[in-house]
């Protein structure tokens, strides 16, 4: 059964100055609520090592941020903003970064209307050039080829020419400060065009003390994209349209998270609604079909008997009958009530947007206690969003 809800009814009061602008010196110095059973408490998020279980199995994702925002100044003046969405030609995101001389991108463009008889913009890098041209327009977005000379990869000219593509309700433009801050210490696969924000607590550290108090860790890759700040418009979930985004997993991991299923924990939602997609990806395989892509649905009209165990362990076999040593796949995965988790039993996250698709997923993990968590958070000084301070929810 889909699930019916209004959005109206996952909002709250976020009054403008609760907002953190700016990420804090320290990382680890973050706030840190917990939430265990309905039970609300406050640390700080360098104690978080000692508020897990041995036998929990964190995951996080090592998606990277990239400079995705490219300015393009034509010579009347005017300012063409093209944001990288994700890769067409090659579409493979290594292959495309390593790209030395051209590749087509999915791009939003500012300003495109000033973008007349698809004359190509340039931009300077030294004593080089980026060129780029418009192939096609769309709703909503274009597609563009980037070409350039001097020999650098694709991912040297956005490091040259790209700005941190920080959330745009910082109302801020990014600085030198946000092209470390705004980006995982672990983060290791390019891709993203939004930091996976709950990992950005993290530091070497607490990673150190989780290693040393030999808590497990596996790592997943999802790809963010500017979907994640799309705000639902529509007066019910239902009429919503989740943006689709691509993951993988390895062989290794997944065994690791079948070896700990009833103990995982995950670092942010992302890694969230990549962990719940593989149960789906799994259903999938039992019923002889390739595990390609989870529909927004899937968790409302597959209503499998199927367990956990056993859907992953399909899962894995497919990639073992077919010599993976990883997965790639896309999800839409929307989780929202009346949602029951099928891998996730705990979520370290910030504190989401109202009448989002995140708090629908706070709240299909935890239930109501969701305006608990939010009202204490907002009465104890917590910042909220992208740089905001962090929480665990053990339901």
């Amino acid at each position: 059964m889909l699930p019916q809800i209004k959005i109206a009814d996952y909002t709250y009061d976020l009054p403008d100055e609760r907002i953190a602008r700016f990420p804090l010196e320290q990382r680890d110095s973050a706030k840190l609520l917990t939430c265990r059973n309905g039970e609300i408490g406050e640390t700080v998020f360098k104690n978080l090592p000692s508020l897990l279980l041995p036998q929990t199995l964190l995951v996080f994702n090592e998606t990277k941020v990239i400079p995705a925002r490219l300015h393009f100044r034509k010579d009347t003046g005017s300012v063409i903003e093209l944001f990288c969405l994700e890769p067409l030609s090659p579409a493979d995101y290594e292959q495309c970064f390593s790209a030395t001389a051209t590749c087509d991108w999915k791009c939003v463009a500012g300003n495109v209307k000033r973008w007349k008889n698809n004359i190509p913009l340039k931009l300077l890098f030294g004593t080089h050039t980026l060129q780029a041209e418009l192939i096609e327009k769309y709703e909503g977005y274009v597609t563009v080829r980037f070409s350039w000379d001097g020999g650098d990869s694709f991912a040297q000219v956005l490091d040259k020419c790209g700005a941190t593509p920080i959330p745009p309700y910082l109302k801020r433009d990014a600085t030198e400060n946000d092209v470390a801050q705004y980006q995982t210490v672990y983060a290791r696969y390019r891709g993203s065009v939004a930091a996976p924000t709950a990992g950005l607590h993290f530091t070497q550290n607490v990673l150190t003390e989780i290693e040393e108090r030999k808590i497990a860790i596996e790592n997943v890759t999802l790809h963010v994209g500017a979907g994640t700040f799309r705000p639902v418009k529509s007066e019910t979930i239902i009429e919503h349209v989740m943006h689709e985004e691509p993951f993988s997993i390895t062989r290794q991991a997944l065994q690791s998270i079948i070896a700990h299923l009833g103990h995982i924990i995950a670092v942010g939602t992302t890694s969230t609604r990549t962990l719940e997609s593989l149960y789906f990806l799994g259903l999938q395989c039992v019923s002889g079909e390739e595990p390609k892509h989870v529909n927004q649905w899937n968790p409302y009209t597959e209503l499998s008997t199927v367990s956990a165990e056993e859907s992953l362990t399909a899962l894995l076999s497919y990639m073992e009958k077919k010599n993976l040593r990883s997965l790639q796949a896309t999800t839409q995965v929307l989780l929202a009530p009346p949602y029951k988790f099928k891998i996730v039993n705990g979520l370290i996250t910030n504190f989401h947007q109202p009448q989002s698709t995140l708090l629908l997923l706070i709240g299909a993990l935890i239930g109501d206690n969701w305006r608990k968590v939010y009202d204490y958070a907002l009465c104890h000084d917590f910042r909220f969003l992208s740089y905001g301070d962090s929480s665990i929810l053990l339901p």
